[in-house]
């Protein structure tokens, strides 16, 4: 595997960022931030390279999969101009691999995560209609050892009642209500700067791969498991 890390140094320039949220503090320091922005891109491409021994990864290249830095004001009471992490995703290839994987840097706040952040109507229909014609699937992967220790239990918004066209009573109610279908593991500041960051990673993200393997037949099956056109 690459010998490629996340330096500590991308940390301080977040913290140095935080600290000076505005324009001309960043103009000053851009180069710093160009710098830094370069050793998530190395990671980022070092990992988009691993994961494509395992999955089909449709994202080119790590700057490609990188968020801009630059936050969308527009609409948010908060005016700072900038994001304080780091933060990429990438897209699984083909209409037949679903899901997707996301990593975030950040002092105190670093995960990954993947799943199904903002399904659409008929997908998320579609999704439902299967956990409510049998839940078992789904329940022996999020109750997996492995699964649990990695990610804990799934996660994501929740209608509070019961979706529409579904009975609250439905004994699998607590997995119809979700909204998104999201799976996360915590990393510490000391964990990201580690030298196996890359492998842990790596090992995360092939964890999910029952999950993204179930809701892929889901959504590219019909209710009969044909495959859709």
């Amino acid at each position: 595997m690459p010998d490629v890390t996340i330096p500590a140094s991308v940390f301080a320039f977040i913290k140095d960022l935080r600290a000076n949220n505005n324009r001309p503090w960043f103009n000053d320091n851009k180069s710093k931030y160009q710098e830094e922005h370069q050793h998530v891109i190395a990671f980022a491409d070092a990992l988009i390279e691993e994961m494509n021994k395992h999955d089909n990864i449709e994202t080119p290249s790590g700057k490609k999969s990188l968020f801009r830095i630059y936050r969308d004001t527009r609409f948010s009471k908060n005016k700072t101009p900038y994001k304080g992490h780091f933060s990429g995703q990438m897209k699984r290839a083909t209409k037949l691999l679903r899901g997707g994987y996301y990593f975030h840097i950040e002092p105190g706040g670093s995960f990954v995560a993947g799943g199904f952040w903002a399904p659409n109507s008929p997908d998320l229909k579609r999704m439902r209609e299967d956990i409510a014609f049998d839940d078992k699937p789904l329940r022996q992967i999020t109750s997996d050892p492995v699964f649990v220790e990695t990610f804990g239990e799934l996660k994501g918004d929740t209608v509070k009642t019961a979706p529409k066209g579904f009975s609250r009573e439905h004994p699998a109610i607590d997995l119809l209500r979700h909204k998104q279908f999201i799976v996360t593991r915590n990393f510490t500041d000391k964990e990201v700067k580690a030298t196996n960051f890359l492998e842990e990673v790596v090992t995360t993200f092939c964890r999910m791969r029952p999950f993204f393997d179930y809701m892929s037949e889901v959504l590219t099956t019909d209710a009969n498991g044909l495959p859709l056109e």
